[in-house]
Formats: C-alpha cells, sequence, structure tokens
C-alpha cells in the first residue's frame, strides 16, 4: 500500500520547523516503501528549505531516517543534536515566513486547481494550500481506486 502524506507544509512539531513533519512522513513512507507514486522523499522547493535552514543534507537525512526509522520527536532529537544542541531560531523564523509566502509558477498552479475541478479565482495563491489540495485530490483517486 502507498499513501499520499496528509502532513501539510503549514504544521510544525514541538521545534516550531514548518513542514519538517511533511519532510519526515514522506521519508518514513519511502522508506518503508510506501510513499504515493510522484512524491519525493526529499524534493528540490519545501524539502531542501527545511534542511537548508537546519544545517542538514539530503544524504545525512535519508540514511538516518532508513537506518533508524525514528519517530517524529526522535528525528528532532536527532537535528538538535546535529546542531551542536540548539536550533537557531532567527533561522526558523526565517524559513517559516519563507514556506508561508512562498508560491508556486503559474503552470503549477493551474495544473494543482484543475485536477482538483477548482477554477482560479485567486482565494489560494500560496504553495502550502495548492500542496495540501494537490494532496487532497490524490488521496480521494486513491480511495476511490480501492
Amino acid at each position: 500500500m502507498k499513501l499520499v502524506p496528509l502532513i501539510g507544509s503549514g504544521v510544525a512539531g514541538p521545534l516550531g520547523v514548518l513542514h519538517l513533519p511533511r519532510m519526515w512522513l514522506k521519508c518514513i513512507l519511502a522508506a518503508k516503501g510506501m510513499l504515493a507514486d510522484g512524491y519525493p522523499d526529499l524534493g528540490k522547493g519545501f524539502d531542501a528549505m527545511t534542511m537548508n535552514a537546519l544545517n542538514l543534507t539530503e544524504d545525512e537525512v535519508r540514511n538516518y531516517i532508513r537506518t533508524n526509522l525514528p519517530s517524529y520527536t526522535e528525528f528532532e532529537a536527532w537535528i538538535v543534536e546535529k546542531n551542536g544542541g540548539k536550533i537557531d531560531g532567527a533561522k526558523v523564523a526565517a524559513h517559516n515566513r519563507a514556506v508561508l509566502q512562498y508560491h508556486h509558477d503559474a503552470e503549477t498552479k493551474k495544473a494543482i486547481l484543475e485536477e482538483a475541478g477548482l477554477k482560479d479565482d485567486g482565494s489560494m495563491p500560496d504553495a502550502v494550500t495548492l500542496n495540501a489540495i494537490d494532496d487532497f485530490t490524490c488521496f480521494h483517486k486513491w480511495l476511490k481506486s480501492q
């Protein structure tokens, strides 16, 4: 069974880092061969932004998760340890603002809305909202196919 990651990019865990719970979920699902087709475990958008804000690389995140299959709180503890026991609050705040203010290009926005059967009326401009709509659409299509 392959699953759509339904934790949105606008969700933070105890560290307060937006997108981090979603990134962890995608990596855990990928490690078990359960991530829905079309979803990268670590992509170039919000995943890369999040890793950069936390001084992490794709290889070390992927290797840690595949080797340890950590709980979410274990994953956060590992990140704090990798950062010398402290997370830079200013860097996290800047990251969170960047996530919330990120916008997809017009073509991506149009594709997501069309797939969901929605018209672009300007009410969903940010990528966090559009990605959630895309997840819901993908999940619903999967559900109907079961």
